[in-house]
């Protein structure tokens, strides 16, 4: 129903993913708009009395591209999408064609300013995707070639390490350095310093290298439309999931239904943080998990728990290296 909503300072309108239902003229107040980025938010514009948004998913019913939070107490008017459609329909043809058009140019205007600061990124970023998978198949081709076997895994000769990173593939060994060292962090291998300038390089797993690579070079070479991605901030709820649902006996497909709000209940004691229902929205929009459902006053959802164990420590890895800065 169309009138007034009256927002409290930091209240949200709207966020980022959320269902497109209508569009919002500001009386009074402020709002900011704002983009997800990492654990964070950057804003990217405040409005005021008099200002229209969420107007643009009125043409397209596309998910909000951006999230509205009241800066400061706050007034606007809500138009239902449902009401517009039935003025819109008495429009001359040419006059929607027309409104059509402007939408879509501003959709691709975003997304093409969204695909440049993407290259941005990338371009400064210490480790661009296809430099790890470079770098993860050059370490775990020779792990595997040349490697001797360890009482965990292999130990990786340095010298036949640097002459393929340097003389094979052209990469610095600084890179390769710093790679072993992200690889360390997460536990995927060991360096010991025994003096002297040299190093016993311990990989834990060629295999995994080797699969996180085809996994990875397999989502770059995708269509952006294809690619289905656990970003940084939903890792945290894949943990919980993971956590939760070794506890549980799979079927023989491996899913398990886990119990959200008993999970909700008892996440602080378990994880040390508060879980809530909702983290898993965005899971269920990318069909990395099922959809939310009731049972037995609860909600629940239903978790491919092998699918998601392989692709969670590839996450972990991409996201590892993403955070790798020029100044490391």
């Amino acid at each position: 129903m169309s009138g007034p909503k009256s927002l409290k300072k930091n209240e949200y309108l709207f966020k980022e993913g959320d269902a497109s239902e209508a569009m919002y003229v500001i009386k009074s107040g402020k709002l900011g708009v704002l983009k997800s980025k990492g654990n964070s938010e950057i804003l990217l514009a405040e409005l005021g009395p008099g200002d229209m948004i969420g107007e643009m998913a009125f043409f397209d019913n596309k998910p909000r591209s951006a999230s509205a939070r009241a800066l400061a107490d706050t007034m606007v008017i809500e138009l239902p999408f449902k009401s517009l459609n039935a003025q819109f329909k008495t429009f001359p043809e040419w006059l929607k064609a027309i409104m059509r058009t402007v939408n879509n140019h501003l959709r691709n205007a975003n997304q093409k300013i969204k695909s440049l600061e993407k290259s941005d990124e990338e371009a400064n970023a210490v480790f661009p995707p296809h430099t790890v998978t470079r770098l993860c198949a050059i370490l775990g081709s020779v792990a595997k070639i040349y490697g001797e076997k360890a009482e965990k895994g292999v130990t990786v000769p340095p010298g036949t390490l640097r002459r393929y990173t340097i003389q094979i593939f052209q990469q610095p060994t600084n890179k390769m350095q710093t790679m072993t060292e992200v690889l360390q962090s997460l536990g995927h291998m060991k360096i010991e310093d025994l003096g002297e300038g040299k190093q016993r390089l311990t990989v834990f797993d060629p295999d995994f290298m080797m699969k996180f690579v085809d996994f990875y070079n397999d989502f770059l070479f995708k269509s952006e439309d294809k690619r289905t991605s656990i970003e940084e901030k939903e890792m945290k709820t894949v943990r919980a999931l993971l956590f939760y649902g070794k506890k549980t006996t799979p079927n023989e497909k491996g899913e398990v239904k886990l119990n959200l709000t008993q999970m909700q209940n008892d996440s602080m004691r378990d994880l040390g943080s508060l879980f809530n229902v909702d983290d898993v929205n965005s899971l269920s929009e990318k069909k990395l998990v099922g959809e939310k459902f009731s049972i037995d006053g609860a909600l629940a959802v239903t978790v491919n728990l092998p699918e998601l164990e392989v692709q969670y420590p590839y996450w972990e890895l991409i996201h590892a290296c993403r955070k790798v800065t020029r100044t490391s």
